[in-house]
């Protein structure tokens, strides 16, 4: 973790601090077989407008035959957003979708009051091994759409609108308007995530229109004001500033942000606003009366007691 140093609300020629809040350096975590870079929850940061959890998890090699992907486990008070860059995953969960992603896909499941999923390797893919790179992305959902009924949406590569900014800047929108176009991606929350291929030099204008911003660099490295970030790094910016970003070399960056959604509790794979919501969903997987996945319904990830 680091901030901005010489932060001075009072100082007017410091351009760095005009435009960023702080800057996260993901920190290592294992998840099922591989370890990732946590960018979000950070304990001076809980959430980019309705961003709370972040992983970017690879590139990795999976070797052929190699164990990977992660087993049935819950979730309630939030959408998991699945952004893949190479590789592949089949999604199922208990509403009875199955969906393999691919590079370029979005796999958008929205928990609500509940639901079980898990994401593995098809078995010719494990078969093969190959470079797994992808981030998983956490939404929490407003107060009044915690308790709303599971469902899971697909959004294939060619139907997510293609940008060309300026010169040298290029990418997907993935979530939310910008650049004068419009994701076909709904969500509550009016998340924005846009992500961009940047050649060395490129000059980027962020977008000023939404209440919370921040810019993750995915891979290469970019300036803003007179700081350079680096891969894994997550800059929050200052709500209603112009950023300007440029590419120190080639880079890819997502850019992240939505209105601001007030404090959520976490536990786990739980986000809710309040503590009882947390526990009865703690005790529904411990007693096993969350809903299954059919297909893949004997085993189970266990509640991690040392967690909490």
């Amino acid at each position: 973790m680091s901030v901005v140093p010489d932060h001075d609300p009072d100082c007017i020629d410091c351009a760095t601090n005009e435009v960023i809040d702080l800057i996260i350096d993901a920190r290592p975590r294992p998840v099922g077989t591989v370890t990732v870079a946590r960018v979000l929850p950070s304990p001076k940061r809980r959430l980019v407008g309705p961003f709370i959890f972040i992983d970017r998890a690879g590139p990795v090699a999976i070797a052929p035959g190699a164990p990977s992907g992660i087993g049935p486990h819950p979730h309630i008070g939030l959408s998991t957003l699945t952004y893949m860059f190479e590789g592949e995953l089949v999604h199922r969960d208990s509403t009875g979708a199955v969906q393999v992603i691919r590079p370029g896909d979005v796999n958008l499941m929205t928990a609500g009051r509940g639901i079980v999923h898990s994401e593995r390797p098809d078995p010719e893919w494990r078969e093969r091994g190959g470079v797994f790179n992808a981030v998983q992305i956490w939404l929490a959902l407003p107060l009044e759409n915690e308790d709303d009924a599971p469902v899971f949406e697909h959004y294939p590569k060619t139907t997510l609108p293609t940008l060309v900014v300026g010169s040298g800047a290029r990418g997907r929108l993935l979530a939310g308007s910008a650049f004068g176009l419009t994701s076909p991606l709904r969500h509550p929350a009016r998340p924005l995530l846009v992500d961009l291929e940047l050649d060395a030099n490129a000059v980027l204008e962020l977008p000023r229109d939404v209440q919370e911003r921040g810019l993750l660099v995915i891979e290469g490295s970019v300036e803003i004001g007179r700081e350079t970030l680096h891969r894994n790094q997550l800059a929050a910016l200052r709500e209603g500033v112009a950023v300007s970003v440029r590419a120190a070399e080639q880079s890819r960056v997502l850019v992240i942000g939505g209105p601001h959604l007030g404090d959520r509790l976490m536990d786990w794979n739980f986000v809710a606003s309040t503590r009882e919501r947390l526990e009865r969903a703690r005790d529904a997987w411990k007693a096993q009366t969350f809903p299954k996945i059919p297909g893949d319904d004997k085993e189970l990830i266990p509640y991690p007691e040392h967690h909490r």
